[in-house]
């Protein structure tokens, strides 16, 4: 049965993100999306509050909590910034897990603690300058070398390029399958930084998450040891998908966090301002507005804490993951809109924070797989097109 309240300890979970983004984030946002900024102290400062370890195992550093109290991060963090929910979904959605999950005993002891801790930093290298949704259309490539691969290509929209330290990328190991576009001969790999040939750099002039940092990994034969493959050799396509699973489930629950942010924001402004003599929330059509960003909160909370309960019984959960994706995204978009409408000429301006999550709200509906991919998914599952089989690759579960 799901249960839609929460534990005791998820509410700790709630309130010790909350109250650090009050006091690490909320103060400075402002001026650093305005200078398009990324504070490099807010990882180690988020690894010191245990919010990058919360559903990480308790023996690498974790606090070994659930997938609730990872959504419960990320809706916090979104409410305060995308920037810095963005954080979570890369560092421990699509680095963290798909290591725990993938890697072998040594990989695992070598990466887990650093990654808990933020003495690493990770990056996610999917996504290619001319390669998104259309993962086979992948161009980077990975070929034998001794007793290691030497790796070549461009990965491009990259979150936490140009400051992290540890990188999961993919590249095709068997050109015949890459000409046959068979997803069979991807793999993926660890890479760290300082390997030569190893590059990265800043993307500037983006329209929203103007706080984080995003951009571009280079590979120029870059060799990397057999060992550090993840996986192995041709399960790189099962491990992005795993990993936008992961990425996908975080992005919805962020999305609940800042519609709950757009409605937050509508309120206080709606009570304070009058016009035509009354307050703003005296007004029908205010109220509609207002009625649609409480309903979107509530409706994509539900979804993504259907999904989370379906990762802690470590059952299969991508068509529940990327409908709470889709359905979060959407209404995240709608609610910054109405937030701006609301505020009137103010809502057009970084004087109030709507503007900004206006600007962030657009992201969601492309990264992690476009609003398209997911509408095609949910189509697929319905017409009975698309199937999804336990694997070895599940999640590990929590007890109940």
């Amino acid at each position: 049965m799901i249960e839609f309240s929460l534990t005791d300890e998820q509410r700790d979970v709630q309130k010790l993100v909350r109250e650090f983004c009050a006091h690490e984030v909320m103060p400075t946002i402002r001026e650093r999306d305005r200078n398009c900024q990324f504070d490099p102290t807010l990882i180690p400062k988020m690894a010191g509050a245990d919010i990058l370890g919360l559903c990480l195992p308790s023996e690498y550093g974790g606090a070994g909590l659930d997938y609730v109290s990872l959504g419960l991060a990320c809706e916090e963090t979104e409410y305060a910034d995308t920037s810095v929910r963005v954080i979570l979904s890369v560092h421990v959605g699509l680095v963290s897990l798909p290591i725990l999950t993938w890697g072998n005993p040594e990989q695992k002891s070598k990466f887990m603690p650093d990654l808990v801790s933020a003495k690493r930093i990770g990056a996610f290298g999917l996504t290619e300058p001319n390669v998104g949704s259309d993962v086979v259309g992948l161009q980077s490539t990975a070929d034998r070398d001794g007793k290691g691969y030497r790796l070549n290509g461009e990965k491009m929209w990259i979150s936490l390029a140009d400051v992290a330290d540890t990188f999961l990328v993919f590249a095709w190991t068997d050109r015949e399958k890459m000409k046959a576009r068979d997803h069979s001969g991807i793999s993926a790999f660890l890479l760290e930084r300082g390997m030569p040939g190893l590059a990265t750099s800043s993307i500037h002039g983006k329209l929203g998450v103007r706080a984080g940092n995003t951009g571009s990994i280079s590979m120029q034969d870059v060799w990397v040891a057999e060992e550090d493959m993840l996986g192995l050799p041709g399960e790189g396509f099962k491990i992005a998908m795993f990993c936008l699973d992961q990425g996908r489930f975080t992005v919805a629950a962020g999305c609940a966090g800042l519609i709950r942010a757009c409605l937050d924001a509508s309120i206080a402004y709606s009570e304070t301002r009058h016009t035509f003599r009354r307050p703003l929330r005296d007004h029908q059509l205010v109220k509609e507005m207002i009625a649609r960003m409480a309903a979107n909160a509530d409706i994509a909370r539900m979804l993504w804490l259907r999904a989370a309960w379906l990762k802690n019984s470590g059952q299969v959960n991508t068509r529940e993951t990327a409908l709470a994706k889709w359905i979060a995204a959407e209404g995240a978009e709608a609610a910054a809109a109405d937030a701006v409408q609301v505020h009137g000429a103010y809502g057009f301006s970084d004087e109030y924070p709507v503007e900004r999550f206006y600007r962030n709200s657009k992201g969601s509906s492309i990264y992690e797989g476009s609003r398209e991919i997911q509408k095609i998914m949910q189509a697929d599952y319905a017409l009975g097109l698309r199937h999804d089989e336990p694997t070895r690759f599940m999640l590990p579960s929590f007890p109940a």
